[in-house]
């Protein structure tokens, strides 16, 4: 099933959250850390603070791993919606402000 996701993102966690995502150990992370790396990559900055992005996931509750493994440490006040395709929010990039970040 394919999910909305809506986020506030911890912003003094960010610097963190890029180098696991750009070194390996998300994306290396069984069975999800694919979706998550590409899904972080689709992230829009909607407003300040706040960030929505598109996911498949087949956890019970949904994103139930994802939370346990990652989210949880990087974002707060998740809400999760089901949609029938994935979508491509309005914003600015997650990612490349993660990027920028990083420089």
């Amino acid at each position: 099933m394919i999910y909305s996701i809506k986020a506030k993102f911890v912003s003094d966690m960010m610097k963190e959250f890029f180098q696991k995502l750009t070194d390996g150990t998300i994306e290396n992370q069984k069975p999800d850390g694919l979706e998550i790396l590409n899904s972080m990559k689709r992230a829009k900055i909607t407003e300040p603070g706040i960030i929505q992005w598109s996911e498949m996931c087949f956890c019970s509750p949904p994103l139930k791993h994802e939370r346990q493994t990652v989210y949880d440490k990087y974002f707060s006040s998740m809400t999760i919606n089901p949609i029938e395709d994935y979508v491509e929010f309005n914003g600015r990039s997650f990612f490349k402000y993660l990027k920028k970040l990083d420089e």
